[in-house]
């Protein structure tokens, strides 16, 4: 075990060195100290509470959610009806009081509606999402079930946190926290971010986008009254538009829908000039869009933007291409805000602002210096130990300390990982636990000079038989910080993440390396004894 050949020297020298490297910008950055453009600068990130920043609680509207689906299934249902050899035909659909309710014109045809809506009710899943019943004989009622509304509900916020993560990210902030709290509320931490108005702004457009047609039998003095003919819904001019202080009916259903673009970019109109916003579909959406522009030729359809309308050009031409342009008022941020939503995807629910703070970096800055005081102490206070109790040993295990801590520091600089003031506690505690190793091969190598053996056979043996313990309880500590890290959030998760790094650290620098510099010293000293 003390056999170290070059090659093996070498490696473990060459990782020793590319980790400390990679901590060198991390502390360059935590000192203040300017860092070469030129150079690579992995950096451990500062979490919210040690760099300040922005902490907002978005609270999810859920009766969208039921309202979205009762939308889809009467579509759906209407197709499925239409599609019938021969269709069935059927009455207004009546939506009230959260229920699917129509009349078939034909009793007869009860039994042949039914089989044709049953394939509907199940969804993607195995448990039925929607009751259906028969009323007077003609009246169909479709009810949604409970279990299929509560899937519905998370299956909307988990996308909404996604789409919630993909802004974030677009906006060039580092290592949010973005998190579910309860069944309809999402967390949003970004460190640095002290202006947290942009990302209110970006956070709080659902950008679900539609494409609809205007309905052009509707009577603008049944609009003036909020009326709107069946099958149709009154929807306003969004403020700066073409349309601003206007109300248009347009048509609810057979529109395109927004969830089908592939990429939005800020661009401007070639004939205005303004900032406009272009989009690409994709196959199925192309196909849609070319379906509507090709059946409505010279007829209107409205641009509706979170249920505001843009703008209601004319469909002059077929639309084959799967590209179109979204005007109406924008300015160069609000356009490209637009685009950054749109790629990010329409959020399924809004999102309301119900919480807000910013942390100032006083605190953070508090933090660290108390954090490197504690650290400072504790490290002078245990080298202080390990000299006067081991000598030459304490020496390399001191060694071993500094070098594990800026080990700690490099690969979390590497992996992009965010420290937070636990994981300052997980480091204070890394100093204490990573001489525990050194001190299990120290107390074995003095008790096997005890029982008689040379120096060279008492080191061996020493190290050999102190690491099975030592393996032991890291693995233990291993198991302890993945699941800390696999069911904690936030600064629970800092801690972990510290945690596990140091195990696998400490480790090395505590029994790898100083066995790797003990075995060199016995080599070229040849002592007859050793002070231990």
């Amino acid at each position: 075990m003390l056999d170290f050949p070059r090659w093996k020297k070498i490696w473990l020298w060459g990782i020793t060195a590319i980790a400390i490297l990679a901590a060198i910008p991390s502390l360059a950055s935590l000192t203040d100290t300017d860092w070469p453009d030129a150079l690579p600068s992995p950096t451990v990130n500062l979490g919210l509470d040690l760099a300040g920043g922005s902490h907002i609680l978005l609270e999810a509207d859920q009766s969208q959610v039921s309202q979205q689906r009762l939308e889809n299934m009467e579509e759906a249902v209407r197709n499925a009806l239409g599609d019938a050899e021969p269709a069935i035909r059927i009455g207004d659909i009546s939506t009230a009081d959260g229920r699917l309710s129509f009349m078939l014109d034909d009793p007869s045809r009860i039994d042949a509606a039914r089989e044709a809506i049953l394939p509907l009710m199940n969804g993607t899943g195995l448990v039925s999402e929607w009751n259906l019943e028969v009323v007077d004989g003609n009246r169909m009622v479709l009810t949604q079930t409970e279990s299929g509304l509560q899937d519905a509900i998370t299956l909307a916020m988990d996308s909404a946190t996604d789409v919630v993560r993909r802004r974030i990210d677009s906006l060039g902030t580092r290592e949010p926290t973005i998190l579910r709290q309860g069944d309809d509320r999402i967390v949003v931490q970004v460190p640095g971010l002290t202006d947290p108005e942009e990302l209110k702004e970006l956070l709080g457009q659902t950008a679900r986008l539609e494409f609809k047609l205007l309905d052009t039998q509707a009577l603008q003095t049944e609009i003036a009254q909020g009326i709107a003919r069946p099958g149709s819904e009154l929807v306003p001019g969004a403020p700066g538009g073409d349309y601003e202080g206007a109300v248009l009916a347009v048509k609810r259903l057979g529109g395109v829908r927004g969830d089908s673009l592939t990429s939005a970019q800020q661009t401007f109109d070639a004939q205005t000039n303004e900032p406009a916003v272009s989009i690409t579909f994709d196959s199925q959406g192309t196909q849609r869009f070319a379906r509507l522009t090709t059946e409505n030729v010279n007829q209107q359809f409205a641009i509706i933007l979170d249920g505001q309308v843009l703008s209601a050009p004319v469909i002059r031409e077929p639309i084959l291409s799967g590209t179109s342009q979204i005007s109406g008022g924008f300015t160069v941020r609000t356009a490209t805000q637009l685009a950054i939503s749109l790629n990010s995807g329409a959020l399924p629910v809004d999102l309301t602002v119900v919480e807000e703070r910013t942390v100032g970096p006083d605190l953070g800055a508090e933090s660290i210096r108390s954090g490197t005081i504690a650290m400072g102490i504790g490290s002078l206070l245990v080298i202080l130990l390990m000299v006067a109790a081991y000598g030459r040993f304490g020496i390399y295990a001191t060694g071993a300390l500094f070098i594990n801590v800026l080990m700690i520091l490099g690969i979390m600089a590497v992996l992009n990982t965010t420290l937070t003031l636990p994981g300052i506690a997980g480091f204070v505690l890394t100093i204490g636990a990573a001489v525990d190793a050194n001190v299990l091969i120290y107390e074995r190598i003095r008790e096997e000079r005890k029982r008689g053996r040379r120096v060279i056979a008492a080191v061996e043996n020493g190290y050999k038989e102190a690491s099975r313990a030592i393996y032991d309880a890291n693995i233990t500590n291993f198991i302890a910080g993945v699941l800390l890290f696999l069911f904690g959030s936030g600064p629970v998760r800092g801690f972990a993440v510290v945690l596990i790094i140091g195990l696998f650290t400490s480790v090395f620098t505590g029994v790898v390396l100083t066995r790797m510099w003990v075995a060199g010293w016995l080599r070229k000293a040849r002592p007859s004894d050793i002070n231990v």
